[in-house]
C-alpha cells in the first residue's frame, strides 16, 4: 500500500514535510519550490495552523515550528508489519474511512493518520487530533464467529495496546472499563469500536484508536484529565514509527488469541491492569448512578460491581464509569 492523500492538501502536506525539521524556511523559498506566490503559502500555512500545528513567522527568516515533528513514514509501518498498511496523512476519520472500504478490504488491514478532521469517540464525541502530535490509526477485522462474539473486543484490544506499550519499555499502564488507557490515573489513549453485520453472518469490526504522545497541555475543549507518551517515558520517548509498528503487532497476537477463544484467556489479564480495582466507583447509565466497589470484569466483559445487594455485572454502549467521588 501506498500513501495517500486529497488533493486539496497535497501543498500543505508538502509543506509540513519542509518544515519538519524544525528550521526557518523563507516563504520565498517554498513558493520556489512548490510554485507559487509567498501569498499562496501564507494561505496555506493559515490553514495548517488550524490542524493544530505552532507555526511561526519571523521577518527577514521566514517559517518555523515550535518544535521539529517526527512524521509517520509509510514505507517503514508497512516492511514491519505483516498487515497492509495506508498512510492517510489528512483525514476526516480513520474509522470511517474502513467503515465506507470495509467491503474491499482484507481482515487485518490498516489506516493510519497523522491528523483527523472528525475523530470520534465513544458516543459520538469528539476526539482532538492535532496533526502529528499523537497516534491515530483504524484496523479493519471481519470476526466469523458473528457481532455477538464482538462484545468484549475493546477490551481486548486494551490488552494489546498495554502489551504493545510495555514491550516498547513503558511502566504503570492501565485501563479503564470498557475502551480507554490511563497512566497514573489520567487518560492516555482511547479506543472506539465500531461494527456492521446481520445475526448469523461474520461481523465486520473496525478498531480505532487514539494515543496521546506529545499534546500540547494547552489543547482546549477536553473535559478530562488526560496525559501522554512524553511522560509516561519522561521525555525519552520512542519514535512514533516504532509505537505504531509495536502497537501493530500486538494487536495481531491479541485478535487472533480472541478470535479462537473469546475473553476466557484475556480476563485475568484485563483485571491485573484495571485502575479501578478495589476502588469506590459509580456507574452512570442515562438518568441513573450505581455505587460500588469496583470488582474487575468477567468473561463476557461485563463489569462487576460488589453493592450493597451482592455482586453485579453491568455490560452496555451507554455506560459511564467515574470514580465514586467524581
Amino acid at each position: 500500500m501506498t500513501e495517500m492523500i486529497r488533493k486539496e492538501h497535497v501543498v500543505k502536506y508538502q509543506i509540513i514535510k519542509v518544515l519538519s525539521d524544525g528550521q526557518f524556511h523563507s516563504g520565498e523559498a517554498l513558493g520556489e519550490m512548490l510554485g507559487m506566490s509567498r501569498a499562496a503559502i501564507s494561505k496555506h500555512v493559515k490553514a495548517i495552523q488550524t490542524w493544530g500545528l505552532d507555526i511561526y513567522r519571523v521577518q527577514g527568516k521566514g517559517y518555523q515550528l515550535s518544535n521539529a515533528i517526527e512524521l509517520l513514514d509509510q514505507s517503514l509501518i508497512q516492511r514491519s508489519s505483516q498487515q497492509p498498511v495506508e498512510l492517510i496523512p489528512i483525514i476526516d476519520s480513520t474509522n470511517q474511512y474502513l467503515l465506507d472500504k470495509s467491503k474491499d478490504k482484507e481482515s487485518g488491514c490498516v489506516c493510519v493518520a497523522e491528523y483527523q478532521a472528525k475523530g470520534r469517540g465513544r458516543r459520538g464525541r469528539e476526539w482532538v487530533s492535532p496533526f502529528g502530535a499523537n497516534l491515530y490509526f483504524s484496523m479493519y477485522w471481519k470476526l466469523d464467529a458473528g457481532v455477538a462474539a464482538a462484545m468484549g473486543l475493546s477490551l481486548a484490544i486494551g490488552v494489546a495496546i498495554v502489551d504493545g506499550l510495555e514491550s516498547l519499555g513503558a511502566k504503570d499502564i492501565k485501563l479503564k472499563w470498557p475502551n480507554d488507557i490511563y497512566h497514573h490515573d489520567k487518560k492516555l489513549a482511547g479506543v472506539l469500536v465500531e461494527m456492521s453485520g446481520q445475526t448469523g453472518e461474520a461481523a465486520h469490526l473496525v478498531i480505532g484508536m487514539g494515543l496521546n504522545i506529545h499534546m500540547s497541555k494547552t489543547t482546549d475543549n477536553i473535559d478530562q484529565s488526560w496525559t501522554n507518551l512524553e511522560q509516561v517515558f519522561d521525555g525519552n520517548t520512542p519514535s512514533r514509527n516504532n509505537v505504531v509498528i509495536a502497537l501493530l503487532a500486538a494487536w495481531k497476537r491479541v485478535l487472533t488469541e480472541y478470535e479462537h477463544k473469546g475473553m476466557s484467556e484475556l480476563v485475568e489479564r484485563w483485571n491485573q491492569l484495571d485502575n479501578f480495582h478495589n476502588q469506590s466507583i459509580k456507574l452512570i447509565m442515562g438518568n441513573k448512578e450505581v455505587y460500588g466497589q469496583c470488582k474487575g470484569i468477567n468473561s463476557q466483559g461485563a463489569i462487576l460491581l460488589h453493592t450493597e445487594q451482592g455482586e453485579e455485572a453491568y455490560v452496555g454502549g451507554e455506560i459511564s464509569l467515574r470514580k465514586a467521588d467524581n
